[in-house]
């Protein structure tokens, strides 16, 4: 009998092991499901691209958006965090930076032209791609 009590003990120590180790893993697995879930928040391109992107963000963005896209006062929406770039595809948004969004479309909530390519004609599709994985790096 008492060896029987010993096993069981044993048992019970083994399990609550296996759950602390369990309690311990959990909030990191939890974070990790999470962040592959939802694309993890950040830019899958390589450091050189998202640096050219910001690059090229700067040099035709920031009048709008400012220089760091946290967004102007009744110009450019603050782009850190924006559900819209988190919703698309990073070609839909390629194609956004292409062809813009006039002020009088309905989904505009400024008021304000977004030109196409950004007022800036020479920016090129490699540029916008650029662009959009700067913008990935600061969901």
């Amino acid at each position: 009998m008492e060896a029987m009590r010993e096993q069981s003990w044993q048992r019970l120590d083994l399990r609550t092991r296996h759950s602390r180790t369990w309690v311990r893993a959990a909030p990191w697995a939890v974070l990790v499901l999470f962040g592959l879930g939802c694309g993890g928040g950040g830019s899958s391109a390589a450091p050189e691209e998202v640096a050219r992107g910001q690059k090229r963000f700067r040099q035709t963005c920031t009048t709008c958006h400012g220089p760091d896209a946290q967004g102007m006062r009744k110009l450019g929406k603050n782009l850190h965090g924006n559900q819209f770039v988190r919703s698309k595809s990073d070609d839909e948004l390629v194609e956004f930076l292409r062809v813009g969004r006039p002020a009088v479309h309905p989904l505009n909530e400024r008021g304000v032209d977004m030109p196409p390519r950004g007022g800036n004609p020479a920016l090129t599709d490699d540029d916008l791609r650029s662009i959009v994985a700067y913008l990935r790096s600061i969901q």
